[in-house]
């Protein structure tokens, strides 16, 4: 496994690798097990990430190989159908998994994103309209709804 970390736009993202897949984004600084090294596939996935920063891009063509229970990429493969700049609430993403009173375990399963970003946990909001939870915290949510609204 590699990792890497760097500045970018919105403050610090860590990067890991395995088997030429991106499995993880983390927000921040973190020493993880493997090699500290900028691999070509990390390097274009930080470009990726820049280029949708700067409003440049809208979708990735990076190789994912998120973690997590079958329930979870479930629906994170719903996130991944939210378009860009559109955003949908946890009933909604529940609803597009076949379970309309699922909308707290979306909520937990958006909240173990592994790759958070490039599947667009960041478009899912309350019922009422309003911000919640995010990995990165609320101010990044926002900036990254603004980068895809603006």
């Amino acid at each position: 496994m590699n990792y890497y970390y760097k500045r970018t736009k919105i403050g610090y993202l860590t990067i890991t690798e395995e088997n030429k897949a991106v499995t993880s984004i983390r927000f921040g600084k973190f020493n993880c097990e493997g090699n500290f090294i900028l691999s070509p596939l990390i390097q274009k996935t930080f470009l990726e990430l820049e280029e949708y920063f700067e409003g440049k891009r809208k979708t990735f063509d990076i190789k994912l190989k998120p973690k997590g229970t079958e329930f979870q990429k479930k629906v994170w493969k719903e996130l991944e159908k939210i378009p860009y700049g559109e955003i949908r609430n946890y009933k909604d993403i529940a609803e597009a998994c076949g379970n309309p009173r699922a909308s707290r375990a979306v909520g937990m399963a958006n909240n173990k994103n592994p790759l958070p970003i490039i599947i667009p946990c960041h478009r899912v909001i309350g019922s009422n309209g309003k911000l919640t939870g995010y990995a990165g915290g609320l101010k990044i949510k926002a900036a990254l709804l603004r980068i895809e609204h603006s």
